[in-house]
């Protein structure tokens, strides 16, 4: 977006396995790809990168993961930059599209692009195939319009009227989903809340795999899911993903706390705006930290780590 050359070291140096995973070396495939970059040091366990960008160019670009790694890390970096290169911009990933530890696709499509579209972001979502850990195999395509600008983003409370929801359990029996299901709707029924989960056991997928992904309806709907594992009953998946979106809900909050960092770049290029989070996490202020580096805004936090807070942008 700035053009400005970047050199990164001691990438993820203090996990198991240092260095860069699959899912992070095409992240960074596409952002060079989408910006006709020059890099140096893009292999698999690299810790160091030097990444120097030009031009943004529209076309069609295609990633294979080649592992269940996570098709929304690696959009959380291409959408940014995507709406401002000189064209449409098309690409599909091939990889994991229900994982722990990240956005799901039904993050992306129900929460993620809803708010953007709010800031004038133009994108149109086609989950094709659902890719499960630890086979992956999910393909998503995603088109982006060019936009010249962003506009701010000035959200505070939390306004909805119901819960919408998914429960899926693709190549499993389809009881596994109903449960999940009907313990979400139990949990939420009793704190006062009517909610709506669709059951799905027919999409497109490599291997098998459940998961429910609940949120609300309003403006910036905010979010709870959870994943099926080997061992683990229908009933918890369906249980965790109430609590979830409860404790969100119970903040009161615009944007639950993955889009409360998650929104920091957009804000950043907007300029403007005031943006309040069920909770601020480590995440936010991390993207706050490096955003700073490369755009001239200044942020304000109003609140501590952990609580729910104000983010606010010049």
């Amino acid at each position: 977006m700035t053009s400005k050359p970047v050199h990164v070291t001691n990438i993820r140096s203090g996990r198991p396995k240092p260095g860069l995973m699959a899912q992070h070396l095409n992240a960074v495939k596409a952002v060079a790809a989408l910006s006709n970059a020059s890099l140096s040091g893009l292999e698999l366990g690299s810790t160091e990168i030097f990444f120097n960008p030009e031009s943004l160019s529209g076309g069609d670009y295609k990633i294979d993961i080649g592992t269940a790694g996570s098709i929304t890390l690696i959009l959380q970096a291409f959408m940014i930059p995507a709406a401002f290169a000189d064209g449409p911009v098309t690409i599909n990933i091939t990889g994991g599209t229900d994982l722990r530890w990240s956005p799901s696709v039904d993050y992306l499509e129900n929460i993620t692009l809803p708010i953007l579209k709010l800031m004038g972001y133009k994108a149109r979502i086609n989950i094709l195939k659902r890719g499960h850990y630890p086979r992956g195999g999910g393909m998503l395509k995603l088109e982006v319009d060019p936009i010249k600008n962003l506009e701010p983003l000035n959200v505070s409370d939390l306004k909805f009227d119901c819960i919408k929801g998914v429960s899926q359990a693709i190549k499993l029996p389809v009881h596994i989903a109903e449960r999940q299901a009907k313990s979400a709707e139990k949990i939420l029924l009793k704190e006062g809340y009517n909610s709506k989960i669709k059951i799905k056991t027919s999409e497109k997928a490599i291997g098998p795999g459940s998961s429910i992904f609940l949120w609300t309806n309003g403006s910036t709907p905010v979010s709870g899911s959870a994943v099926g594992e080997p061992g683990k009953r229908a009933e918890k998946v369906g249980s965790e993903a109430a609590k979830e979106i409860l404790y969100h809900i119970s903040r009161r909050s615009a944007v639950d706390r993955y889009m409360g960092d998650q929104i920091i770049p957009y804000i950043a290029l907007a300029g403007k705006s005031n943006v309040k989070t069920a909770e601020l996490t480590q995440h936010a202020l991390t993207n706050i930290h490096v955003t700073e580096k490369f755009i001239k805004r200044k942020f304000r936090v109003e609140g501590m780590l952990g609580e729910s807070s104000l983010i606010s942008v010049d």
